[in-house]
């Protein structure tokens, strides 16, 4: 199914992309993350309560800062993207565990008109880089998503990229950690063609506030099964865990 849009009428050349980076006290990450997006795309980095920092680091490097007061994952997530402004707005963390230049295959699909939404699939490179209990938690929510969607993907990480309008057309309610796979589950119920590859995944630069915690990882589990259970088209409801 293939979704209209502004970017159909302009050269490759002519689109523009920008990256949301939900932001807590990442002033270590910062650099790195900020020195790592492609040349003529812009940052935009939410900032969602730092105290250490982070909004000023990150204009200093040239970012584009909005702030979201309310704590989450989805709420910095949907501030930024309902800020943004460019043709292609992709999503990336910025604790330094994902790259952005991975995303240039992702927007060259989309560009293309290959894929209306394209995700990264989390290919660990270090011990550590990516805790059992996270991917086991990460593994199941994949196999109900298959069973809800038929879609045949493997993770449901951050990394990501779409068309902007498309993205808000899908009305994402959740501000929590559901967000991510809410996205690819309405993406879904509205037919969109949804691809994956396969990206390097590192240690985080310091302490994650989801994953590296069984009691983070639980409630992110717990947000994404509620998700699930959203009624589909024809109102058919979704598994749930």
């Amino acid at each position: 199914m293939k979704i209209p849009s502004d970017t159909d009428e302009k050269s490759p050349d002519e689109v523009s992309v920008e990256v949301v980076l939900p932001c807590l006290d990442e002033a270590e990450a910062l650099p790195w993350v900020m020195e790592r997006i492609p040349p003529g795309w812009r940052a935009l980095v939410v900032d969602n309560g730092s105290t250490d920092g982070s909004a000023d680091i990150a204009r200093g490097l040239g970012a584009r800062v909005v702030h979201e007061a309310r704590r989450g994952f989805g709420a910095a997530c949907h501030a930024g993207l309902t800020a943004a402004t460019a043709d292609v707005v992709c999503f990336c963390d910025c604790d330094a565990s994902l790259d952005p230049a991975d995303l240039v295959p992702f927007v060259d699909r989309i560009i293309a008109d290959e894929a209306d939404l394209v995700l990264g699939r989390r290919r660990p490179q270090a011990r550590g880089a990516w805790p059992g209990h996270a991917r086991a938690g990460n593994l199941a929510l994949a196999r109900l998503l298959r069973r809800r969607t038929g879609l045949r993907l493997h993770d449901l990480g951050p990394l990501r990229a779409a068309r902007r309008e498309p993205l808000l057309g899908l009305g994402l309610t959740d501000r929590r950690s559901g967000y991510p796979l809410q996205m690819v589950v309405r993406a879904s119920d509205a037919g969109w063609r949804v691809a994956e590859y396969d990206v390097p995944y590192l240690p985080r630069t310091g302490t994650s506030k989801v994953t590296g915690t069984w009691r983070g990882t639980w409630q992110a589990v717990r947000d994404m099964s509620r998700v699930l259970a959203e009624t589909g088209p024809g109102g058919v409801e979704g598994s749930s865990a």
